[in-house]
Formats: structure tokens, C-alpha cells, sequence
């Protein structure tokens, strides 16, 4: 294995030194950054000149202290060292030859990706470290050549059957009367696919989440007003009809829908199409993000153990990692997102904890970036940053909970007990989107949220907020930039979007 010193192709962002200073909580190492928009290569890899291309599409964590990566141009590499000094991270190619793959996921001695025309296994069978067993796991699907026909995972469920979710096909040459375009399937025991969910637009991000459940994140455009999180099961559809042709075929979970929807409130789409399923968690446009990626959970070991069972989910655009909690109400997912770190170097498509904790306790978070040629904040082509708890926590809403009159706040560290029992330090109102064939959707019938009263808890971790006028399949919006820590210090944060699909009836 060979170590590469970090003049690879760097472009000189300054960004873990900028994070070091603006925040005591976090720091962000470049592990690699290059190909700045500013000084623009696009080499490909050459071993003399040390410059490696690693548009990174997926990551995966391995054992000792190593990380798998795969980039875009289809090679999956392994990264030693991941806990080290960045200058001295090793780099070896594992595997080459791939279709774009978008997705990466250990399981046993194997790494299983999903190209766009298949979910492949990659072994080392004779120990090189260089894989030369490439197996087909599953294919079915159709493959036109259109630019965003994009499929993505693996993932695996609770029951260790594989699932993969599918890209609508944009543009010339798209095919989307034919199967499973928009869809979620699941690979069969003999190689084939099985249709399992239906109305996807581009569910970019696919894994595990709480209670061991899949999910997947969408992206706004024709029928998604904006991006969400939904939770992934078995014959649901999430909105988007411009994949539903094969509803009719044979085999699928899916019929052809039965009503009119286009043009109508979330709400009342949801009341008039009982198939449609609601996101657990909406990002509120240009407010929280604009393009979603992929996600994972936090451990409940290492520097992420505050967050525990929450997903930090990349954003493209805006080149950055915000959080989503979740929680169960009348046996559906509903939850909250908050911002967390934005100014990577590049759009984040991948996120991953691994490293330097030991197995089950991994203690820093990886986020793995490609622009792919398409608008982010970010300066660079590509690149990967690792970020690192410094073991202060900041001071921030952690947990946001729905209760029959309100919600109840939990707060990283103690309140300070007069600002929080102010409800003049909250501000809070609600919004929907509409259901329609156009892109995007802007917020709908936006009303304020009274807070009538806030009550901290002896302890000061909680606060319970008791509001006026809440309502069902609405998204809440919350300010309390009033509320201070016990030092008088502010929030880190100081917002958080509650998705309120359902009121608790207690």
C-alpha cells in the first residue's frame, strides 16, 4: 500500500483551519481536496505525479482503521490510516471498470456497489488487497443511457435482503414507461429484482436508520416541492407518477392511482390518495439545504455520542451536513431537521463514521465530495474532509419531540431557566406544499404558531412548549434565539424544522 502526501492536486481552501476557528466543537481535516474551480485539473491518476481524481460517490468503513471509497469515474479505493495525520493516509485501488457507481456497503469479506445497470460484490480472494472476483448480484431494470438514470445503494434490511432505489430518467433517450424507473426493488435470490415502492423523483441517499429501518432521501423538482426523508417499506408511493407505467404490470405492489392530485396541498392529496405517503422530514428549501445526498446514523460510541441514532445527511449545493431526528408517532416516522456544518470544499454526496474509536466505536465523521459539474457553494471539483468531536458540546437543540399541545425541547447542555421559561425567546409558525406536476414548490398557507407558555425542567434539559394552533401535515418551523445556557452563552443553532405529520393523541 502506498502513501500519498497531500500535494495531491490540493487546492489551498484553508478549510479545516477556518472550521478550527470558528467553532470549538468541530474541526475538519482535508483528507483531499482538489481540482479547484479556481485553478481547474482534471488529471486522471498518475502515480508519478501523485494526482488522484477521487470524485467520491459513496464511502464505506472497514476494519482497522481504513475506509473504502468509491469515486464516480467508477474505481473503489482503500484509504489506511484514516485516523491519522491526513498527510499520511495510504491510498490503494481496489477496483476499476465499475459504471458510476452510487452506493457502497460492506458486508463479510465483500464490498457490494450498485452501477447503473446492476448491484455488484467485490472480493479479494487471494488476500493483494486488490479485488478479482466481480459478481452480479442483481440487475432487472432498465438501463437507457439517459443522463440521470442514476441507481443507487445497496442497502440492507433488518432481514438481509438488498434494496436499491432508482433515478427517474432525465432527458434525451429517456425511458421511463419501461421498469422500475422512480422505484425502490429489492434483488431476488436468483439474480432477478422485485418492484417494492413506487414515486421516487431521484432518491440520491439510501441506507439504515433507527429500529434498523431503511430510508432514503429525495430531491426536489417535478412533484417534490422540496427535499424530504422518507421511510422506505414495501408497497408505498411517494409522490412522483412519472415512473408509474409499469404499476400495471404484473408483480407490482403498485396499481396505476386512482385520483387527480396535481395542484393540491399536501394535505389534502394525502386525505384524497391513500397509496401517498407523506416524508417523514421535509428540508425546507433554500432555508435548509436544496439538493439531498446520501446519510448515516451516528454511533453510539465516539466523539458523535450526544447524536446517537440521529442522521447526518449531506447536502449538494450548498456543500454541506445537517441532522434529522426522528421519532415514532401512531406508528409512523415523523421528526426534525437542524443545521449543522456547512463551507466543505465540495458538495457532499457521501457521509460515513468510521475510524479511530475500534469496531462498533467509530469517532469521526467522513464526508466524501464530487460538483459532478453541477452548481455547489463549493470551490473545489472533489475531495474528502473528515470531521473530528473536540469533545465540547456545543450548546443546541438536540432533540425536538411532538407532544398533543406542543412539543418538548431537549437541549444538549442546561438551560438557563429565565430565558427558556420566556416564551417571548421562541418564535415559531407552520407551512405545507403543494402536491404538483411543475418543479419545486414554494411554501404554502404560512400561519404563525402562538407559544403560550415554555416550561424548563428541574434539570434544565427539557423544555416543554405548550403553542396554539398546531397543525397535522404541516411543517413547524422553530426559532429560539432567545434561550441561553446556564453560562449565558447562545445556541450554536439556533432553528429546527418539525415535520408534524400527526399530533400525538397523548
Amino acid at each position: 500500500m502506498v502513501a500519498r502526501p497531500l500535494s495531491i492536486a490540493l487546492a489551498a481552501l484553508g478549510l479545516a483551519s477556518a472550521r478550527a476557528g470558528e467553532n470549538p466543537y468541530f474541526t475538519v481535516d482535508d483528507i483531499l481536496v482538489g481540482a479547484s474551480l479556481d485553478n481547474p485539473r482534471d488529471a486522471d491518476w498518475r502515480p508519478d505525479a501523485g494526482t488522484l481524481p477521487l470524485e467520491v460517490t459513496a464511502l464505506a468503513p472497514l476494519d482497522g482503521d481504513r475506509l473504502a471509497v468509491a469515486i464516480r469515474k467508477g474505481e473503489v479505493w482503500v484509504l489506511g490510516g484514516v485516523s491519522g495525520p491526513p498527510g499520511e493516509v495510504t491510498f490503494k485501488r481496489f477496483a476499476s471498470g465499475l459504471d458510476e457507481p452510487l452506493g457502497l456497503l460492506r458486508r463479510g469479506d465483500a464490498l457490494l456497489l450498485t452501477q447503473r445497470s446492476e448491484v455488484t460484490s467485490l472480493r479479494d480472494t487471494d488476500g493483494d488487497g486488490t479485488a478479482d472476483e466481480y459478481l452480479s448480484l442483481g440487475r432487472g431494470w432498465n438501463v437507457s443511457g439517459a443522463y440521470h438514470g442514476y441507481a443507487y445503494g445497496p442497502a440492507e434490511d433488518r432481514e438481509g435482503a438488498l434494496w436499491a432505489t432508482l433515478n427517474l430518467d432525465m432527458g434525451p433517450g429517456s425511458r421511463n414507461d419501461l421498469p422500475w424507473r422512480g422505484w425502490a426493488v429489492r434483488l431476488r435470490p436468483d439474480g432477478g429484482v422485485e418492484p417494492m415502492a413506487a414515486g421516487m423523483r431521484s432518491p440520491c441517499g439510501l441506507g439504515r436508520g433507527p429500529g434498523g429501518d431503511l430510508f432514503f432521501t429525495d430531491q426536489q423538482g417535478n412533484w417534490i416541492p422540496t427535499n424530504n426523508l422518507h421511510h422506505l417499506r414495501p408497497g408505498a408511493y411517494y409522490g412522483n407518477p412519472e415512473g408509474l407505467s409499469p404499476a400495471s404490470l404484473d408483480g407490482s405492489p403498485l396499481r396505476p392511482l386512482a385520483a387527480e392530485v396535481d395542484g393540491l396541498p399536501y394535505p389534502e392529496a394525502l386525505a384524497k390518495l391513500p397509496q401517498l405517503v407523506p416524508p417523514a422530514v421535509w428540508f425546507p428549501y433554500g432555508k435548509i439545504g436544496r439538493s439531498r445526498t446520501g446519510f448515516a446514523m451516528a454511533p453510539a460510541g465516539g466523539g458523535f455520542a450526544p447524536y446517537a441514532g440521529q442522521l447526518f445527511v449531506g447536502e449538494f449545493t450548498e456543500a454541506a451536513v445537517d441532522r434529522v431526528f426522528l421519532e415514532k408517532v401512531g406508528g409512523e416516522y415523523q421528526g426534525a431537521c437542524f443545521p449543522f456544518l456547512d463551507g466543505f470544499p465540495s458538495a457532499v454526496m457521501a457521509v460515513a463514521f468510521a475510524g479511530g474509536g475500534g469496531a462498533g466505536t467509530p469517532a469521526s465523521m467522513f464526508a466524501g465530495m464530487t460538483n459532478r459539474g453541477w452548481s455547489s457553494l463549493g470551490r473545489a471539483s472533489y475531495g474528502l474532509c473528515r470531521v473530528r468531536a473536540t469533545g465540547l458540546v456545543p450548546f443546541e437543540l438536540l432533540e425536538m419531540r411532538a407532544r398533543p399541545d406542543g412539543f418538548e425541547l431537549i437541549f444538549t447542555r442546561p438551560v438557563d431557566r429565565t430565558s427558556a421559561a420566556d416564551p417571548a425567546s421562541y418564535r415559531m409558525q407552520s407551512y405545507t406544499y403543494p402536491l404538483h406536476s411543475r418543479y419545486g414548490g414554494a411554501e404554502l398557507d404560512t400561519r404563525p404558531v402562538e407559544v403560550t407558555a415554555a416550561e424548563p425542567s428541574e434539570d434544565g434539559r427539557k423544555v416543554r412548549l405548550r403553542c396554539r394552533d398546531l397543525r397535522a401535515g404541516y411543517v413547524h418551523e422553530l426559532g429560539y434565539p432567545g434561550v441561553e445556557d446556564r453560562s449565558g452563552a447562545p445556541p450554536w443553532h439556533q432553528t429546527a424544522y418539525y415535520t408534524l405529520n400527526k399530533i400525538p393523541a397523548q
